[in-house]
């Protein structure tokens, strides 16, 4: 279906007050409500002035510069084609938004109301009437509508995970619509997820395709919009002079730059000199070895750069080398556990990382919701009614040999391989039954393959004393991004987010369904049923205690498949930025945000 034609069939149901033949319900029905909770009430009142962990007084001035890399060569960030510039989602807001100190909460944003119809049926939303977007066009249902339908027809595939517990959409009036669930769907996140779902403009897209990349500056409905670019170079965004939202509560300390500019830089080392000629104001340091660098700087003694490290109480997720198990070569279970034993982080910590990291064991790492190293009772109860017979091997706990000496993981390692049906030939060289070497390719971003490199040689020098052939390759981010989305790699470094509200996204992750789904997080291509039945039992969790054994269940299931080599973490957010830039004092569960920060006044 076109954009034209999606367009067309709103309009017309809007007249008949249905969107895909939905039942027709009635406004009146609804007790809308300004905020809503996953798990018991809102921490905000209905009247609250501003979240705790902003400053509402902040100054609106100035510019914010930041860095990025690579390039990019769309404006449109909801689609698989294309690499869109950093910042983007400053152009678009969302049905609600999250409290960045409580679990998961949403409150009034272009929705100022959400009602959750009886036994989780559906999900109805009040539109604020003020809503505008940034060409000043009102915020309508008809939007809401379109929004949806086109994310989930044609958007990136997250979108379609998201959504499919849907069945229609009815669009009461112009300010209110429902969102109706399949019969006996059991996803109490759901109405949660719709609450973020992205809103944008339907006159603006309606002769256009929505498929195509595009560098035409779009009609959005955030707070800025895009103002000068230079493709490769920079991009600019100016916040909008008559941003409608800009003095709700749940705005109240946001958006205090008059302009946002992102830098693009070749890699990191260029970066990183161009920030000490404060070339740019503020940097995520993600390096442990440029952290410990940075407090030598003159500038830093002198106080002109600021070092803060942020605690924060969010999972650490997931980073590691990446098994393509579509790949022949990664299928054998003892291959992946083998190549994961040869991986020697604690001489990496201590010799390349200053100490900084701790070893990732888990997919929830620095959470509760990482797994015991023993079920509990309640997640044997969620083992016990999965609908397999083999599944006891997922409950025991494999045993921990990453403490265990470099030689004795080694000495495993070979065993594993043997067993795989590989050995060591007279030349040193691990091969199969048919003399084909073992030998595979690590791919990596050009933009950051320098700091990848670093890290990697000392693995690859490990993996060469098992007869293994490992090969750095790098290339730039356009062909990465269209390598990544096809799955077209041997191994990559993956990264998968978690928050302490899991659900539908794990499908994204690692469903079945997303496997062979160009463009999904899927990286390894994990096709498991009882993977697919523990995501499930979290997507439907009633209660908080649920939730957590179901995580754990699927936490555990996940380590027993070595689909990833786990890296390491923190549990801190660590900036380096100029002292101009100020912030409040409060730092939330979830860890710091640029955007409620500000430039100090001089006079």
């Amino acid at each position: 279906m076109t954009l034209k034609s999606i367009l067309l069939k709103i309009s017309f149901l809007i007249g008949a007050g249905i969107l895909l033949s939905a039942p027709v319900c009635h406004a009146d029905n609804f007790a809308f409500q300004p905020s809503v909770s996953m798990r018991g009430k809102p921490k905000y009142a209905p009247d609250f002035k501003s979240f705790d962990y902003v400053n509402p007084d902040a100054p609106k001035k100035g510019t914010l510069k930041q860095s990025a890399f690579g390039s990019f060569d769309t404006f449109n960030p909801f689609i698989i084609n294309g690499i869109p510039p950093a910042g983007i989602g400053l152009m678009y807001d969302t049905l609600m938004k999250q409290s960045a100190d409580e679990v998961f909460s949403l409150y009034g944003l272009i929705a100022d109301g959400i009602f959750i119809l009886p036994d989780n049926k559906g999900v109805a939303f009040h539109i604020n009437p003020q809503a505008r977007f940034s060409d000043n066009h009102p915020i309508t249902a008809q939007d809401v509508a379109f929004s949806f339908q086109i994310l989930q027809e044609k958007g990136v595939p997250t979108y379609r995970y998201y959504y499919q517990d849907v069945r229609h959409v009815e669009i009461i009036n112009t300010h209110t619509i429902v969102f109706h669930f399949h019969p006996n769907t059991q996803n109490p996140e759901l109405p949660f997820i719709l609450g973020e779902l992205p809103i944008l403009p339907a006159h603006w897209w309606q002769d256009k395709d929505f498929t195509k990349t595009t560098l035409e500056k779009p009609v959005g409905s955030g707070p800025y919009q895009i103002d000068t670019f230079e493709v490769g170079r920079r991009i600019t965004y100016k916040r909008l002079p008559h941003y409608w939202a800009s003095n709700l509560n749940v705005n109240k300390g946001f958006y205090n730059f008059d302009t946002v500019v992102f830098e693009y830089y070749r890699d990191t080392t260029v970066a990183v000199e161009a920030f000490k000629a404060h070339e740019f104001d503020i940097r995520l340091e993600n390096e442990a070895k440029k952290w410990a660098h940075f407090k030598t700087e003159q500038a830093v003694q002198d106080g002109q750069i600021k070092m803060t490290q942020f605690k924060h109480g969010m999972p650490s997720g997931m980073q590691g080398y990446v098994f393509n198990l579509r790949r022949p070569l990664f299928q054998d279970i003892r291959v992946r556990q083998a190549l994961s034993l040869a991986f020697d982080f604690d001489w990496m910590n201590q010799n390349l990382f200053y100490g900084l990291y701790t070893r990732t064991t888990s997919f929830f790492d620095n959470s509760y919701l990482k797994a015991p190293l023993q079920p509990t009772l309640v997640e044997q109860t969620v083992w016990e009614q999965l609908p397999f017979q083999d599944v006891i091997r997922y409950q025991n706990p494999l045993p921990n040999t990453s403490y265990f000496p470099l030689r004795t993981r080694l000495k495993q390692a070979l065993d594993l391989l043997k067993q795989a049906g590989w050995h060591v030939n007279n030349k040193g060289i691990l091969v199969d039954k048919n003399q084909k070497p073992f030998t595979f390719d690590i791919l990596f971003d050009a933009g950051n393959s320098a700091t990848w490199e670093r890290v990697t040689l000392p693995y690859i020098a490990q993996l060469k004393r098992l007869g293994i052939q490992a090969n750095i390759r790098s290339i730039d981010s356009i062909q990465y991004k269209n390598r990544l989305d096809s799955f077209e790699y041997d191994m990559i470094v993956g990264v998968w987010g978690q928050s302490l509200s899991p659900g539908n996204e794990q499908r994204y992750f690692w469903g079945s369904s997303s496997a062979r789904q160009n463009g999904s997080m899927n990286y390894s291509g994990i096709e498991n049923p009882v993977i697919d039945a523990l995501i499930e039992k979290i997507i439907q969790a009633d209660t908080a205690e649920k939730l957590t054994a179901s995580t754990q269940a699927l936490d555990r299931a996940l380590q027993n498949m070595y689909i990833v080599i786990p890296h390491w973490y923190s549990p801190y957010n660590r900036f380096i930025y100029w002292h101009e830039i100020q912030m409040p004092e409060q730092t939330p569960l979830k860890g710091v945000n640029p955007m409620t920060w500000w430039k100090k006044q001089f006079f």
